[in-house]
């Protein structure tokens, strides 16, 4: 058994489980290859960025991601957090790089809830005089 560092992101309704450990360079999402799950062009840089940000080559690690819940955006975002989450318990000297390019922060929006006498959120009905 190898030594692997896990972190979770989250963002939206999303839910990254994810495990970093060196290896070969296999990036895996729910079973599948890391791109064939990710096919928006540009996402699979973005998820990686935690590994340049602390000067390190994503190919000398194996990535294993449990990702539910939430859209593309939203798991992408959740997994690139998990990611950089693990790397800062792999080494604690990498936490200021990491936070540095703002990737520790867990971002906090979420969908506005329905009120009551309204379409959305805010959305009011349309107005009508007579």
């Amino acid at each position: 058994m190898t030594q692997f560092y896990e972190g979770i992101g989250r963002r939206k309704e999303s839910t990254a489980r994810v495990r970093v450990m060196s290896g070969s360079g296999k990036f895996t999402v729910n079973e599948k290859e890391g791109a064939a799950f990710f096919t928006r062009q540009g996402d699979v840089e973005d998820i990686m960025r935690p590994f340049s940000a602390v000067g390190q080559e994503a190919a000398r690690y194996d990535v294993t991601v449990l990702v539910n819940g939430g859209g593309v955006a939203g798991q992408t975002e959740s997994v690139r957090l998990g990611i950089a989450r693990a790397l800062q318990l792999m080494d604690a000297n990498w936490t200021a790089a990491l936070r540095k390019k703002g990737l520790l922060t867990r971002d906090a929006r979420v969908k506005e809830r329905k009120k009551p006498g309204l379409k959305k959120a805010r959305k009011a009905p349309t107005y009508t005089k007579r």
